[in-house]
């Protein structure tokens, strides 16, 4: 079933054209990746799509009742709220709806007549809405949601506006979750996540039974996610079946068909003009009229438009001289901030040529390394130790070591003063700064134009070790493509901060994963990696039983197996204690219809009786609800 259909739509900012010609339809269950050049329009289109723009021209038509969530790069939450409150706020017309039901009931327990008959009508009716809001389990939706995304007890309480950027990313899609649309409209969801919070996402979305449309420069996530892929590129966009691998297999074979015609079509149209102007040079009366009936008939030809693409940066690193086969001996590293360890017992041996991916969870201290490496923080305790001819470079996600008031020309030349203007104009060109582009002032610069500055001052410096903190944040996958080329082609030595898991699987030869306690070495990529944390899962599976007698192996089997058990009991109990909570509902509904109905609205001692029995009830639903918050917290303790 189709949910969106967008044709012809444009949009122009000013004097520039961003979307000229961009139609896709979106259909049940589809996950696409909406992928182009940082500036293409890619967040343009998502808002205008969610309402927050309006398109210039085309058409888009979303199937009558559809709900369209929207999660915007910057996640947004209320001043001052908390964690709990935030997520319980998306039920404030329900939890308004609950608070004005209880005040009904408190009226019609002492109402006669003809209010008592308007009130149970109204009440009738608002709880009709009540429950076709979600209104008797919210509260435990709410609750479970919080648990799912990685957010424990007691952070519930926290202030909102103090997460770090992961935790607010997974806060607003939370939101987005207890919203439950139809259309998911995701702008770069997997900025600032771990690789836990990643692999959360991407199973949530591959699960998800709705429709989800996501800008990501994420290569391995759009390979584990889409099921379709859309590119914009000059203005315009091109739908393909499939996930990013497959896209950039079918993207290659479009371009390269569509420029063999083009090519053919040039050809064609060169000679049939080679010969009317041969026809011409005759000068005769037939040979003239020739040569217009050729020119007719070439003008009436419909021109192929030669196949575009994006300026694409282009670059290399070269270094100047051969380090010895020790690059770098780190031992027993430490450090901490405020009392709080970072990570200790660190052991890092890199060898000339090596390619080491440094990853783990966010906070555990991986940038920090690498500016302890560097030179610009100090250990706690132990030595790092340079090798031989080590010259070292370093490039910095946040880009600190450029100057906001200057240039992009002065920066670069500052910084390499014996270069002549031609030498660091050319350098600049290989990173896309052309002709006034270079006067601008480092301050008005994007965060992917920055970081091509920086790349051009690290490919100047020649360096034989780079030291590369989360080098793709920025850069779209085009230039990620470029970067990868680059240090593939690279002979030196690199440790690399990423969360870019295709990144990773390009560069890396061996994985470093920091935890609190030290650093952990596996060789090969990340894929590599993942393979050799499944093999031990395995043998740590086959090794448990090594050594034991069979009566011993039933013993544990038997342990296994209770487990099993216990898990599918407190699982029961949770459905018994849900359908308890339901019968309950139920019987209070049953008394509220009895007590407004008309004949004991006229007898005052029936009235008084049916008060008693439904404020028992109301005592009854508490505990109800009360023993399925606690078979809840049992069975998530249990799976722990």
């Amino acid at each position: 079933m189709i949910l969106l259909t967008v044709q012809n739509l444009s949009k122009s900012f000013g004097g520039n054209e961003v979307l000229r010609d961009i139609s896709f339809t979106l259909k049940t269950g589809m996950r696409m990746g909406l992928v182009g050049v940082n500036g293409c329009g890619k967040t343009t289109l998502l808002r205008i799509l969610n309402g927050e723009e309006h398109e210039d021209g085309g058409v888009i038509s979303f199937m009558k009742g559809v709900r369209v969530g929207y999660l915007a790069q910057q996640g947004h939450v209320a001043p001052k709220n908390s964690v709990l409150k935030e997520m319980e706020d998306v039920f404030r017309p329900v939890a308004a709806m609950e608070e004005k039901l209880r005040d009904m009931e408190q009226r019609m327990a002492h109402a006669e007549g003809e209010e008592a008959q308007r009130l149970y009508e109204d009440y009738d009716r608002l709880q009709h809405r009540f429950e076709e809001a979600g209104g008797y389990e919210w509260k435990s939706r709410v609750q479970g949601v919080l648990l799912g995304l990685g957010f424990p007890r007691d952070t519930w309480d926290r202030d909102a506006g103090v997460l770090s950027g992961g935790e607010l990313t997974r806060l607003c899609m939370g939101r987005l979750l207890l919203q439950q649309p139809d259309v998911l409209l995701l702008d770069e969801p997997t900025n600032h996540l771990d690789l836990s919070a990643l692999a959360w996402l991407e199973k949530y979305l591959s699960d998800y039974r709705g429709t989800v449309l996501v800008v990501s420069h994420d290569r391995y996530f759009l390979n584990r996610v889409c099921t379709d892929i859309t590119e914009i590129l000059l203005g315009r966009s091109e739908q393909y079946t499939g996930n990013y691998d497959v896209y950039m297999e079918k993207r290659t074979e479009r371009f390269e068909a569509r420029m063999k015609a083009w090519e053919l079509q040039q050809k064609e149209i060169a000679r049939q003009e080679a010969i009317i102007e041969r026809y011409r040079s005759f000068n005769r009366e037939k040979s003239i009229r020739a040569a217009r009936s050729k020119e007719k008939r070439l003008e009436k030809v419909e021109r192929l438009e030669r196949p575009g693409e994006d300026k694409q940066i282009g670059f290399s690193f070269s270094p100047s001289r051969r380090t010895g086969d020790d690059v770098l001996t780190v031992r027993n590293l430490s450090k901490s901030f405020d009392g709080q360890s970072l990570f200790r017992n660190v052991d890092l041996p890199v060898r000339s040529g090596e390619r080491v991916a440094l990853v783990g969870p966010n906070g555990v201290g991986k940038a920090t390394h690498l500016n302890i490496l560097t030179g610009h923080e100090t250990a706690d305790g132990g030595s790092v130790l340079w090798g031989a001819n080590t010259d070292v470079g370093y490039y910095d996600q946040h880009q600190r070591r450029l100057h906001e008031d200057k240039t992009v020309l002065d920066e670069v030349w500052d910084r390499f003063p014996k270069l002549e203007q031609y030498q660091v104009r050319g350098a600049l060109g290989l990173f896309l700064f052309t002709g006034e582009d270079v006067f601008a002032k480092i301050s008005t610069l994007s965060g992917g134009e920055k970081g091509r500055v920086a790349l051009t001052e690290l490919m100047l410096q020649h360096d034989n070790v780079l030291l590369l903190d989360e080098p793709t944040n920025h850069l779209d996958m085009d230039s990620r493509e470029v970067l990868e080329d680059a240090l593939e082609d690279f002979s030196g030595t690199i440790i690399a901060v990423s969360h870019d898991r295709y990144f990773i699987n390009r560069f890396a030869t061996r994985v470093a994963v920091l935890s609190q306690d030290g650093i952990t070495l596996y060789n090969g990529n990340w894929d590599d990696y993942q393979d050799t944390l499944q093999r031990q899962l395995r043998s740590a599976e086959d090794e448990a039983f090594e050594g034991m007698t069979r009566t011993q192996q039933d013993k544990i089997k038997r342990q296994k197996r209770q487990d099993e058990e216990n898990l599918r009991r407190l699982k029961n109990e949770l459905k018994k204690a849900e359908q308890y909570v339901q019968e309950v509902e139920m019987l209070l509904s049953k008394k509220e219809e009895e007590m407004s109905s008309p004949a004991a609205m006229a007898d005052a001692g029936r009235i008084r009786r049916l008060s008693g029995e439904y404020e028992q009830l109301q005592q009854q639903q508490a505990r109800a609800y009360a023993d399925w918050e606690a078979a809840e917290l049992a069975l998530e303790e249990a799976q722990q």
